[in-house]
């Protein structure tokens, strides 16, 4: 089973950072490889991505959440295995560390592949960039 832990801080409260990441729906706008991602309950979510040309559609559940603090989720398709958790630590009352978690079964050669070539740590790395760069902007127009 891989393994991906990356750490970024960025510059708005945790409380901003908690409800951007929880706003589920809002992923494709910074997520490499991600084409939609549609609530379906307070728990639950259907899941588009095409990474690397291979589209899949999965969905996953949210087995914990503490506001401000962290969400943890986990497939529930048989297609995708993995688990993950974003951390929120507050760094001051301005800036926040957020820190995700992934752990993932990787199947058929490619992906495996992938999974020897750190793919999955580069662009989740780039999605916290990407993160990091959509909710400041998102707190400095007011939006957050």
């Amino acid at each position: 089973m891989g393994r991906v832990e990356e750490s970024i801080d960025v510059d708005v409260p945790v409380r901003v950072v908690y409800d951007q990441w929880t706003s589920f729906e809002r992923f494709p706008e910074f997520m490499e490889g991600v084409e939609e991602v549609r609530q379906l309950d307070d728990l639950h979510a259907h899941w588009k991505t095409k990474i690397a040309g291979l589209s899949r559609e999965f969905e996953t559940e949210i087995i914990e959440r503490v506001p401000d603090e962290r969400v943890s989720w986990r497939t529930s398709s048989k297609n995708v295995k993995h688990t993950g958790m974003v951390s929120l630590r507050p760094i001051d009352a301005t800036r926040t560390r957020v820190t995700m978690i992934m752990e993932f079964q990787p199947t058929g050669l490619a992906e495996k592949a992938a999974d020897k070539l750190g793919v999955l740590d580069r662009m989740v790395s780039g999605d916290l960039r990407r993160f990091k760069h959509f909710v400041e902007e998102r707190d400095t127009a007011g939006d957050g």
